[in-house]
């Protein structure tokens, strides 16, 4: 059985959903919820769900990365995971925290990477006058939202969109996919798997 930690730093929407997958004949399993945020509001619905959780306020740390790390690290790694998911996880890891779990660590990104890297997703596809938007899982890499993907969720831009309509449909599907691409990481399968919305 997989040991799964999973970091989020808002309400923990996928988090919740991967949380929810991992039952019955599911490989893996839940181990830990962190955030950088203790006022996170998926810290309480982890707990809800009987996931031990932790939060590291990287207020606290003005900037100084490698120890805010070092103190994310003591409670993950007392944790065991074999897979490390972030969930909304609105830090910039440093390469010697994601070389640490590498080949272990998945994200899920509001983009169809490699298009829009980074924040502002869905008003940049609006600008840009996409016909379709969506997300990506992909494994961690030392270079941002650039690694490998094993799984992206297609979403149709349609007439009048905004951002947070399109954002609203993305993330309706970022909770199809999320849970879909762990099972098959779990299972040691990385075929990278693609989901269409209508």
């Amino acid at each position: 059985m997989k040991r799964v930690a999973i970091l989020i730093s808002g309400g923990g929407s996928n988090m919740v959903k991967l949380v929810e997958s991992m039952t019955g004949d599911h490989p893996a399993r839940a181990v830990i919820v962190g955030s950088n945020d203790p006022q996170a509001g998926g810290l309480a619905k982890a707990a809800a769900m009987g996931v031990p959780t932790f939060a590291v306020d990287h207020r606290a740390y003005k900037g100084d990365r490698p120890a805010f790390e070092a103190a994310l690290l003591e409670p993950l790694l007392a944790a065991e995971p074999d897979i490390l998911c972030l969930a909304g996880f609105m830090r910039i890891l440093t390469p010697d925290f994601v070389q640490r779990f590498e080949g272990r660590m998945l994200n899920i990104h509001p983009s169809l990477l490699p298009k829009y890297p980074g924040l502002h997703t869905h008003q940049r596809a609006l600008d840009a006058g996409d016909a379709e938007a969506g997300a990506s899982v992909h494994l961690v890499t030392p270079e941002l939202d650039a690694g490998p993907i094993l799984g992206q969720a297609r979403v149709p831009v349609l007439p009048g969109d905004s951002a947070e309509t399109l954002a609203a449909r993305v993330l309706t599907q970022e909770h199809r996919l999320y849970p879909q691409v762990l099972r098959r990481f779990a299972q040691g399968d990385l075929t990278p798997i693609t989901l269409t919305a209508a």
